[in-house]
């Protein structure tokens, strides 16, 4: 798969197509319309719209699984990880049940929305609570690999998705695999360490930056956050002078805030975190007008790197 595709457009069609060979898998939306006019086959009576009610959402899913069930439900992530957080813990995480959070609207991929619609606490969020698997695929073909595990992951599983179409990332790599980093490009000098479908492509737009100037970066996509591969990070920062991570996402909490606390317990490195500063959006945009806006871009990598890099080291 090599075209422009939404996550969620990605995640809506591959579930919809296994679930008719799941008899225990249930869909459960909150109005969102992303499954209007989705075929479901004979397991369309296993499709439920309960209406905008994201706390009774949770719930009822964590009862479901409880039950034997195993409930994909779908809201957007400013509603999972906020307005709903307490069922989130207490429901799904706390018992550990198979519920599987499927967030849209994760990130500045709701720029046109505001704050309120607005994304950028999830990651850090989700990676706090026990039990909880968090993903953030890359783009579509991820995406679809991430709900073909989920029918075998056991606990609770929180994916972020955005909103529209985002480019494949290039070179038709493997799909990654819950729970290890994907390298994409290996690099002797510094390290770019990037999730989601913005920050990975930045991180490879900066590679090519920066081969250009004769510095040789590696980028890996840091996919899941929680359980966080830390064999993985480490083999790839392993003699790196510096590390650059790239994100959606505040600068604490999330994919930033990971590879600093891993690399801090276990291999002291330099880190410098690209994301969004501690503060709301300040205005309305497109998804690509607030990336560019705060600086969540290749050039802004590339900047990171010539400030944080000793020229003899490189």
């Amino acid at each position: 798969m090599t075209e422009s595709i939404p996550t969620r457009n990605a995640y809506r069609d591959r579930l919809a197509a296994v679930l008719p060979a799941h008899e225990r898998t249930i869909c459960l939306d909150t109005d969102t319309g992303l499954f209007t006019g989705t075929d479901f086959g004979t397991a369309a009576g296993r499709y439920v719209n309960i209406g905008i009610a994201e706390h009774n959402l949770m719930g009822m899913a964590a009862g479901l699984a409880a039950s034997g069930w195993m409930p994909f439900v779908n809201t957007m992530a400013a509603f999972a990880t906020s307005r709903a957080v307490e069922a989130v813990k207490i429901d799904i995480a706390y018992n550990a049940v198979p519920v599987r959070i499927m967030a849209t609207h994760g990130g500045l991929s709701s720029g046109h929305l505001g704050p309120t619609h607005q994304c950028l606490e999830d990651l850090a969020v989700m990676r706090a609570l026990p039990n909880m698997t968090v993903v953030v695929p890359a783009d579509a073909a991820a995406t679809e690999a991430v709900v073909d595990a989920a029918i075998d992951l056991p606990g609770p599983l929180y994916v972020r998705m955005g909103r529209k179409a985002t480019p494949a990332v290039p070179g038709n790599p493997e799909p990654p695999r819950i729970g290890q980093g994907q390298r994409l490009r290996t690099g002797a000098d510094v390290l770019l360490v990037g999730c989601g479908p913005y920050p990975v492509l930045a991180a490879l737009e900066a590679a090519e930056i920066l081969a250009g100037q004769g510095i040789d970066a590696g980028v890996l996509n840091m996919h899941t956050l929680k359980p966080f591969d830390v064999p993985g990070l480490l083999a790839a920062a392993a003699g790196r002078r510096l590390v650059v991570t790239v994100e959606e996402h505040w600068r604490s909490g999330g994919l930033g805030a990971a590879v600093t606390e891993t690399l801090a317990e276990h291999d002291p490195t330099r880190v410098v975190r690209i994301g969004m500063p501690d503060s709301f959006a300040g205005f309305v945009g497109s998804h690509e007008d607030l990336l560019r806006h705060y600086g969540i871009t290749a050039e802004a990598v590339v900047a990171a790197v010539s400030r944080h890099s000793s020229a003899p080291h490189l």
